[in-house]
């Protein structure tokens, strides 16, 4: 079977589930400095160097940033005596922060040039499934495993080598792939075509890298404005901590007055943080009622509650009493942090912004319309109607990235259906051709057919690969289709209509089976298993 050449048990043999690379929402990257002719100090005197070198662009680049979860971080690590610089970060559901590090780490290979840099997700080599349109055929995911660098800027590709005695050769070892680039670099591909769909992402940074941000007036305690005031970024924790709630903990805003609160909904300001697109999104989208801590406090005013801003600020400060009363979170750096600063204030080494001082904060209100969806318009792009001359405001739903994406999709499935077409209308051409050289007795018998076939080609639908397909899965020998993969040459009718009996008897006797291990298993409550009439 499939699954048993590559030592993956599949459904019948115990499946256990599609091995994972990294955990959810995770992008790992390593780098590596590769010159015979530098010793063991000099490269880690280099690493340290880009190391050197990333903070710096940090520091450029993300004056203001804020990421929705963890932050682009480099570590100098060490194995089998070989250095190299590590660092892996949670984006949670922003997937421009992923993309951003990409951005961020092809900025620092062009610095350093003999720099070697491979970047990893949950999928696996996410930068091929970006560019899946223009990949060749032999670059499949059996294969793919560290065959794909960064250097220079550029996207190398490490060739796949003629083995034929080989029936396993496929993805190479991280050894495999360092002594082919430092042995054999001149052999290695560069695809414009898979480059350029693989950054495609990329295509509006640094500019990107402000407009992922979004800020608004909200109405919050004075002490939570000061913390916000003091390090913008403690937003994401505190929106994470209330998208993520559960009625554990809500407890201390049920349970609690407000005087036992670490921040009293008392001492109202209205600022306008930064929020990250992604944050202020899930904030504003999620309905949330009044905590009994706030309503027992601000009851003499309920029209507060009915703007926005104070709602806003409700779920804010919410927030982040939530994230600072759970005792899971103690030992991580944001809650560090927040804590050392209210012990200054309790201890009057700091104070808080008077009314004056937070007059002097920048006030800004950016425009929302990137949260409403036209639903028509998104229709009409999924359907590849949509109409691509329309300006950015006008464009019909979301931002204006989030709509090229989109069309990208449309387009690159309407570019696979098109393909698709003109195989169908290759294979009505040759069907015609042998039509004409059959008797006239079956003329009606090919127009009954013909027109049946005409309704499934209009949509695009192969059943012969279909079917194929749904065999390989089953672990069955794949039918005789001309254009299929797993095939070689084509088989002939008559020969696959004496083996339909066959195929049948083994569909039967498979099901058979997956029946039986149901029912030893207890996942049925079926009576006595009959024998197969085979």
């Amino acid at each position: 079977m499939v699954g048993s050449s590559h030592g993956f048990k599949w459904f019948g043999e115990g499946f256990d589930g599609f091995p994972k690379i990294l955990p959810d929402d995770c992008v790992q990257y390593t780098l590596y400095i590769i010159d015979a002719h530098l010793s063991h100090f000099e490269v880690r005197a280099q690493l340290r160097e880009m190391q050197a070198a990333a903070a710096a662009l940090c520091k450029d680049l993300l004056k203001d940033f804020i990421w929705q979860r963890d932050e682009f971080h480099l570590e100098l690590k060490q194995h089998d005596g070989l250095s190299f610089l590590h660092g892996r970060t949670n984006f949670g559901d922003s997937i421009e922060d992923e993309w951003l590090i990409v951005y961020l780490l092809r900025e620092l290979s062009k610095q350093f040039p003999q720099s070697w840099i491979r970047m990893v997700d949950s999928d696996g080599e996410f930068l091929l499934v970006e560019a899946a349109d223009a990949l060749p055929k032999w670059l499949n995911p059996e294969v793919a495993a560290n065959r794909v660098w960064m250097s220079n800027g550029r996207l190398l590709i490490i060739p796949k080598e003629r083995q034929k005695d080989n029936a396993h050769a496929g993805g190479l070892t991280i050894d495999d792939a360092l002594t082919f680039i430092q042995k054999r670099r001149t052999d290695l591909l560069h695809i414009p075509a898979i480059e350029s769909e693989a950054y495609y992402r990329m295509r509006k940074y640094p500019a990107q890298i402000h407009d992922s941000l979004h800020q608004s007036l909200i109405t919050i305690p004075r002490k939570v404005a000061y913390i916000l005031h003091e390090k913008a970024a403690y937003i994401s924790p505190a929106v994470e901590a209330f998208y993520l709630r559960d009625p554990i903990a809500l407890r201390p805003l049920h349970s609690s007055g407000p005087s036992k609160l670490l921040f009293p909904p008392e001492d109202f300001v209205t600022v306008s943080p930064r929020f990250t697109k992604v944050g202020f999104a899930q904030l504003k989208g999620q309905d949330f009622e009044t905590p009994r801590a706030w309503t027992t406090s601000i009851g003499k005013m309920p029209c507060i509650l009915n703007q926005t801003g104070y709602q806003m600020g409700m779920k804010i400060t919410c927030g982040f009493e939530m994230l600072m009363s759970d005792p899971q979170n103690v030992d991580k750096k944001p809650i560090r942090e927040i804590n050392l600063l209210l012990e200054d204030l309790n201890a009057g080494e700091e104070n808080l912004p008077s009314d004056q001082d937070i007059s002097t904060w920048e006030s800004r209100v950016d425009d929302e319309s990137w949260l409403d969806v036209n639903f028509e318009e998104f229709e009409k792009v999924l359907s590849g109607k949509g109409d691509h001359t329309l300006s950015d405001k006008s464009a019909g739903f979301g931002d204006q990235t989030a709509q090229e994406n989109l069309k990208r999709m449309v387009s690159m499935f309407e570019k696979f259906r098109d393909e698709d077409d003109d195989e169908v209308q290759d294979d009505e051409y040759l069907d015609d051709m042998d039509n004409d050289n059959e008797p006239n007795s079956h003329d009606s018998t090919t127009s009954a057919e013909s027109s049946d076939g005409d309704n499934e080609k209009e949509l695009g639908f192969d059943e012969d690969r279909f079917t194929s397909m749904m065999r390989e899965m089953m672990g069955l020998p794949a039918t005789g289709t001309p254009d299929s993969p797993l095939n070689g040459d084509s088989v002939p009718m008559s020969s696959t209509e004496s083996d339909s009996g066959d195929e049948a008897k083994e569909i039967r006797k498979v099901m058979h089976e997956m029946e039986a291990e149901l029912h030893d298993a207890g996942a049925l409550s079926l009576g006595p298993l009959q024998p197969s009439s085979e």
